[in-house]
């Protein structure tokens, strides 16, 4: 079983949308997220992307437009010199009831099944409690919130009360190197 970084895509690869990512040239990737991938991979963990979308269950975007949002995220990412090993999508509204949509763990569970991860041994990295809690509720080892996109505003909301350790920083860069000096040991 291989260790994973599971990442929010909106607000800690790119740029966080109000009024939702709709289409290709709304991306706007961070600046340090290419090399902030290959520093990853380097340290040899797989990398699972894990979004939820509830522009698709809202009727502002097709399915087929969010998977192609996601797929050329992916293939720049590759033309980058870095990588990711699988998207995950939510599509659903926060009152569908899904099992998929953070802060329940289902994609984390479904990627860890599908790509021979251990949770224990991997991180969640997001810009929302829901992104923590996920992964909290995978089991997973080391949990990041990162100041981009909704970052700071969640922060300055109450804490769930169920989640417990978490690390703060600025952004992806600083998350991943939080997570290389505590490869280690539990954060």
């Amino acid at each position: 079983m291989y260790p994973a970084v599971f990442l929010d895509r909106d607000g800690v690869l790119i740029e966080n949308r109000e009024d939702y990512v709709r289409e290709w040239s709304q991306v706007l990737i961070y600046p340090k997220t290419y090399l902030s991938l290959l520093r990853i991979q380097t340290a040899g963990y797989k990398i699972v992307v894990v979004t939820n979308q509830s522009a698709v269950g809202r009727g502002v975007i097709s399915i087929q437009t969010a998977e192609e949002i996601n797929d050329k995220l992916i293939k720049t990412i590759q033309e980058n010199g870095a990588r990711v090993d699988r998207a995950y999508m939510c599509p659903h509204r926060p009152d569908e009831g899904c099992d998929c949509r953070k802060p329940k763990p289902g994609m984390i569970l479904q990627a860890a099944r599908e790509l021979d991860l251990d949770p224990s041994r991997s991180w969640m990295i997001g810009d929302a409690w829901s992104d923590l809690l996920a992964g909290q509720s995978a089991g997973a080892r080391g949990l990041i919130m990162v100041r981009t996109g909704r970052g700071l505003d969640q922060t300055r909301e109450p804490k769930p009360e169920s989640l417990q350790g978490y690390s703060l920083v600025d952004d992806l860069e600083k998350a991943v190197d939080t997570l290389l000096a505590n490869q280690g040991g539990k954060s």
